[in-house]
């Protein structure tokens, strides 16, 4: 295994203030699945990148979404065949990238008597939807005839189920899959900075020339130049081009998505079901691991953008919508342990509801030469930064007489990857467990290690290995933190439990029990005095109570 590159906030002052010294090709404002694949896409064709990110690496949209890799199947009742076509295809081409993190999820659609899904009609959109996303082989849809349905998914209603259909998907953790973007970046000479907020533009010849940002660990303002400047800020877009003065014509339009994590044994679904709600939504239910979680709510948003949480009426949505489809079931709102809330940034379109957005994505050049883009899925996420790089290819050409190369992403395997096959990935789980069982490890610990790391869980269980005389489970998370703050720009333990393990969503009782050890090992490495030690340690029992918490006393 290639070993990764040094990427950690231990010298960040040291590399802040070479980056101050240089002059970049281009500057990508966000460092959320967007911006890393812009981020990826222009370095590995040779342009000198710099990435900056206000908050962590995927703390926005990028960490919030269903974590799935998925065509967009509701897209066909929009007759938006272009981005089902373009994200169907994409599937596929982001699990050869990543096999580890990108995971093979068949996906059960129930037909319902008065659903929003016909027989007829879901066999041919189904078949349609194989069609656009050039699904081969076992992947093709199939048509269940209500005992077949029964037998893959037991807690359907049986009363009222007619059948089901059968389709091929992708899972995934969407900040994982945006900090490998990053990372691998790096290999192609990128640059990228975490907790780095730009506040301003510079300017020479009335065209952006670079940006002020300010340090949010040291409160410093620094000024760097570049040639090009791209906002992927997602859902803050809108902010910048108001610093750019170039806010005009079409603006964001922001909806909120919610979903809600249950205890497998609360919620025993066998498998991934996309189903319908009363109200004529489709939610999906996706067991991962130790959990099930459920899926999304679709609301429009003008609050405070750096602080979206799930309230009471998204949690009772969401449970009757489950309860109504899985009615031997009767979730309770104390049956919830985990919860995560973020916003879609959508292109605003006069008299459409939120569920009626349009989920392309959007380019907009400003008279000064910003470039911002908005909208999108996750899944397209490749495609957006190849066109967002192809403005700039425009640029250079006519501005200097320079050719960029095609885009070649598509044949860049991520950070972590090594495996050509997802039956090498499964193999190697196997072989992670064997190695790890003796100690007390179980099943589930080898699958998170490879699905949240892939072959760089070689240099964790080297850590493991180099730590003596302690727990073991103590072990392994001591050496996930020191991998996590040497290799992935971790600066504190909401970086750690969230964006880089997603612990806060999946097994969030670990975080309860291995809070102080993960603290000490952040002093360690950065120096902490116990006053930040405790902000941390306020900063991470409050996201545990705001994300589990769904009490009526809290309400």
């Amino acid at each position: 295994m290639e070993k990764p590159l040094s990427f950690t906030n231990t010298n960040r002052e040291e590399r802040i203030l070479k980056s101050v010294k240089k002059t970049y090709d281009l500057i990508v404002i966000g460092g959320g699945i967007t911006g890393g694949g812009i981020a990826l896409d222009a370095a590995s064709r040779g342009l000198k990148v710099l990435l900056l990110e206000k908050g962590d690496f995927a703390s926005g949209t990028s960490s919030k979404s269903t974590k799935l890799i998925h065509g967009g199947l509701r897209y066909l009742k929009q007759f938006d065949f272009w981005l089902v076509k373009e994200v169907g295809s994409e599937r596929a081409i982001v699990h050869k990238l990543a096999p580890h993190l990108v995971l093979p999820e068949k996906m059960l659609l129930p037909l319902i008597e008065g659903g929003s899904y016909g027989k007829w009609l879901t066999s041919i959109g189904l078949k349609v939807y194989d069609i656009l996303a050039q699904v081969s082989g076992d992947d093709k849809r199939q048509m269940l005839e209500k005992k077949q349905a029964l037998k893959l998914e037991p807690l359907l209603p049986k009363k009222i189920l007619n059948g089901a259909g059968y389709y091929a998907e992708y899972r995934t953790d969407d900040a994982r899959l945006t900090l490998e973007n990053i990372k691998t970046s790096l290999q192609y000479g990128a640059e990228a900075f975490n907790y780095m907020k730009v506040t301003g533009f510079q300017y020479k010849d009335n065209q952006v020339s670079g940006v002020t940002v300010v340090d949010m660990a040291t409160d410093t303002e620094h000024t760097i130049r570049s040639k090009y400047v791209i906002s992927a800020a997602g859902p803050w877009v809108d902010e910048l081009r108001t610093l750019n003065n170039s806010k005009k014509g079409k603006r964001l339009h922001l909806t909120k998505g919610v979903h809600l994590v249950f205890p497998k044994e609360k919620l025993p679904v066998k498998q991934s079901v996309y189903f319908d709600v009363p109200d004529g939504r489709m939610i999906f239910a996706i067991p991962r691991g130790k959990v099930t979680y459920v899926g999304t709510t679709d609301t429009n948003f003008n609050l405070d953008k750096d602080r979206v949480g799930t309230d009471l009426a998204d949690a009772i949505y969401l449970i009757s919508a489950v309860n109504n489809m899985f009615p031997e079931i009767q979730l309770e709102m104390y049956d919830i342990i985990s919860s995560w809330a973020g916003l879609r940034p959508l292109i605003h379109e006069e008299g459409k509801s939120a569920s009626e957005l349009s989920r392309k994505d959007e380019i907009f050049t400003s008279d000064t030469g910003l470039i911002s883009i908005a909208g999108g899925k996750l899944t397209g996420y490749r495609k957006m930064a190849e066109r967002t790089v192809n403005r700039i290819a425009q640029k250079l050409e006519e501005d200097h007489g320079v050719e960029l190369p095609p885009c070649n992403t598509a044949n860049i395997p991520l950070c972590g990857s090594g495996f050509k096959k997802y039956k090498q990935v499964k193999k190697y789980i196997t072989e992670v467990y064997q190695r790890i069982q003796p100690d007390g490890f179980t099943e589930y610990d080898a699958w998170y290690l490879v699905t949240t790391y892939g072959k760089q869980t070689e240099m964790i269980l080297g850590h493991y290995d180099s730590l003596k005389n302690t727990d073991p489970q103590l072990r392994m998370m001591r050496a996930e933190v020191q991998f996590s703050i040497a290799h992935e720009m971790s600066m504190n333990p909401m970086d750690f439990f969230i964006r880089r393990t997603g612990r806060l969503y999946f097994d969030i009782e670990s975080i309860r029990n291995h809070l102080d050890m993960v603290l000490e090992e952040f002093k360690s490495s950065f120096g902490y005095d116990k006053t930040q030690l405790q902000s941390f340690k306020e900063q991470m029992l409050h996201e545990l109570d705001v994300h589990s918490n769904f009490s009526l006393d809290r309400l």
